[in-house]
């Protein structure tokens, strides 16, 4: 994407897609100055054939929201410290890719050489109060691997350490924070070293224990709920050795036509056959195979 710079203009790069992506450097500080540059700015990019326009206004500069308003353009999404804005130029329907559908968290099934569940109660949240064991969970911050938001959240919450073993299942479901999806992936992790004192995180967890998996498996507000029934199912089936889960590893994913390097976590199930190979025996220290 090649930065570009006109008289009159503001300055940025173009994207993939035939648009272009503000400089917010370059956006003036008073409205009246912004309006004039943003007003001729347009103008330019139009007779270009540009298509979508990215405007990133940092919150020092708020003033200029009504003015970029005014000359069309929307708001795409907002983090701390700024705004995102879009204006489509063609005649066409839009094509700019919406703000994130969905938020994603994790959580973590941690069994130790003993058969046992690394379990927690919560001091805030949904399940306050109520004496309920549940494994630690949490959202996964920008930038994070799904392997270390679980290993964090683990650790965070109960000051055991874990390492990764495989992803047990995928949930997605609908109308969460501001009508936002959520995808939940639950991870299996073993303590390393097996034996650890916890120690809970007083601002969030009420109490945290190793505890029988039929303690938890058995509570009473989990049965009869089907999701909840194969979530303890599998996690059941991953303690005695009889489910390996999905594979998770980082690959590099770096192409040459993009010209950045890029290592991804990807995440597989195993071939059939593979998998009837695998005979696992229930979970000691030393005999269950890693899925990474």
């Amino acid at each position: 994407m090649a930065s570009l710079v006109q008289p009159g203009v503001l300055s940025g790069k173009e994207d993939l897609y035939g648009g272009f992506i503000i400089d917010h450097d370059s956006v003036p500080h008073e409205p009246a100055a912004f309006a004039s540059t943003l007003k001729a700015s347009i103008d330019v990019w139009r007779s270009e054939g540009k298509h979508g326009i990215w405007l990133k206004i940092p919150r020092d500069r708020s003033t200029l929201i009504p003015e970029a308003v005014q000359q069309g353009f929307d708001f795409h999404h907002a983090d701390a410290g700024h705004v995102m804005m879009t204006l489509w130029l063609p005649d066409t329907p839009s094509t700019l890719p919406p703000n994130a559908s969905h938020q994603v968290g994790v959580g973590a099934l941690v069994i130790n050489s003993r058969g046992q569940m690394l379990a927690v109660q919560e001091r805030s949240g949904p399940l306050r109060g109520r004496k309920i064991w549940k494994m630690p969970t949490g959202l996964v911050h920008a930038g994070e691997d799904l392997i270390e938001a679980a290993q964090r959240e683990v650790e965070e919450e109960t000051g055991v350490r874990a390492v990764f073993d495989c992803v047990l299942l995928i949930r997605q479901a609908h109308g969460f924070a501001f009508g936002k999806s959520d995808i939940f992936v639950l991870c299996a992790l073993k303590p390393d070293p097996d034996e650890q004192v916890i120690v809970h995180q007083e601002s969030e967890i009420e109490a945290a224990d190793w505890i029988p998996l039929a303690q938890y498996t058995s509570q009473e507000f989990m049965k009869g709920v089907a999701l909840y029934q194969t979530l303890t199912d599998k996690c059941v089936s991953y303690a005695q050795g009889t489910y390996r889960g999905l594979r998770a590893a980082k690959l590099e994913a770096s192409l040459p036509m993009l010209k950045k390097p890029r290592v991804d976590l990807l995440i597989w199930g195993e071939d059939d056959a593979a998998q009837g190979q695998q005979a696992q025996g229930p979970i000691t220290r030393s005999t269950h195979a890693s899925c990474m």
